[in-house]
């Protein structure tokens, strides 16, 4: 039974569905109140092989408290607190952090898998692409959620390692079902997406909105991110504790869009030329080579796949 900090949040219910399909159950912790949602694709699980718990994970004896409850043999960290950079705020992603390692340690487990981010390759003195997670990473802070992540892939397997299990980090961006964030450039296929469906036109000038046709990532389709995460995570054995999520390559923003317009034909998209000059003025890809080798993954999703079911989706009367 595999435990999914942030569990019903957008990447944490695909990561479930995918553990469901490998044939584990698994116990999401999550700190919503009120009425939860459970989409199709894990609802009628639930009371069965899917447990929703309500906890807050940087308290550490209600985190303990599952195993009273639940065998649970692995853990997979999604949960983080706001990314504002405050000490407070980054008080409380350290304390849940340590309280799952403590957690993993308490319980003798034998792997957990901490979510990265694309994020910490920002900066970085970029050669050939695509890039490997060998390339060495920049110490200076860019924005609060990369900074932790480094923080997080440098601490979690140091204590991983003294007490003697294993610690996978996984870097990754994802868009598709479920994505509920604020309209922001992070988003922005997402945001593309849901305004050819309602017919509507974005205003790239607006700062939620901002993109150019140049700029782009190696963004991966977010069921295509939750197995990968649930490959890593029960995989017999890993040669590495860094894997890259992502699809191979980078997909410009004009590239994504030219692909909706095949999908969706009646869609109207005019980006900016260009790259955004307040941008790197490059597109990320990531190399992908340890996780195919270590698991077998291949990425199902290319971006009109994606684009057609995160469509059908939402037509279905889904709001995100």
């Amino acid at each position: 039974m595999q435990l999914i900090t942030g569990g019903m949040g957008f990447v944490g219910l695909h990561t479930a569905r995918a553990l469901l399909d490998q044939g584990e159950s698994c116990v999401l912790a999550t700190t919503q109140t009120g009425t939860l949602r459970e989409p199709h694709f894990v609802k009628d699980d639930v009371g069965t092989r899917v447990f929703i718990e309500r906890l807050d994970v940087g308290e550490l004896s209600a985190l303990l408290s599952l195993r009273d409850r639940h065998k649970i043999t692995g853990i997979v960290h999604l949960s983080g607190s706001s990314p504002l950079g405050t000490s407070e705020h980054m008080r409380k992603n350290a304390t849940q952090l340590l309280n799952v390692l403590q957690a993993a340690q308490e319980w003798k487990l034998r792997r957990i898998s901490i979510a990265s981010t694309i994020g910490v390759y920002a900066g970085a003195s970029i050669g050939p692409e695509p890039l490997s997670e060998d390339l060495p990473l920049p110490m200076t802070p860019f924005h609060p959620i990369p900074t932790f992540k480094k923080i997080s892939e440098l601490l979690a397997p140091t204590v991983g390692g003294a007490a003697g299990f294993e610690v996978v980090h996984f870097r990754f961006g994802a868009w598709g079902p479920l994505a509920h964030h604020p309209p922001s450039p992070m988003n922005m296929q997402c945001q593309l997406v849901h305004a050819a469906v309602q017919g509507k036109t974005l205003d790239f000038t607006q700062p939620c909105s901002r993109a150019f046709a140049e700029d782009g990532a190696d963004i991966s389709y977010v069921k295509d991110c939750g197995r990968a995460i649930a490959l890593l995570q029960l995989a017999d054995r890993l040669n590495h504790r860094t894997y890259n999520i992502g699809f191979g390559h980078a997909i410009r923003n004009q590239d994504f869009a030219d692909a909706i317009k095949r999908v969706i034909p009646s869609a109207t998209i005019e980006l900016p030329k260009g790259f955004d000059p307040r941008g790197p003025g490059r597109v990320i890809s990531l190399d992908i080579t340890r996780i195919r080798q270590d698991t077998g993954f291949e990425p199902l999703y290319d971006a009109e796949r994606g684009i057609a079911d995160y469509a059908a989706w939402l037509r279905a009367g889904h709001k995100a």
